[in-house]
């Protein structure tokens, strides 16, 4: 169970930095807000990640 518990924070920690190197700190907030209101079970901040993530990977519309 350590292992399996090591492993996944590694990917997260990985994942992590490749969204930070591809988006910049935008990103990593985007992220980060995603991931804090899935733990807390907020709808709203997870929404509010989302959508940053979401307009960063869209980029501009013209």
């Amino acid at each position: 169970m350590p292992a399996l518990a090591i492993l996944s924070a590694l990917f997260v920690v990985g994942f992590e930095q490749i969204v930070q190197v591809k988006y910049g700190a935008v990103g990593f907030i985007g992220l980060l807000l995603f991931s804090i209101g899935l733990k807390a079970k907020s709808p709203a901040l997870s929404s509010v990640g989302a959508v940053v993530l979401a307009m960063l990977v869209a980029g501009p519309v013209l």
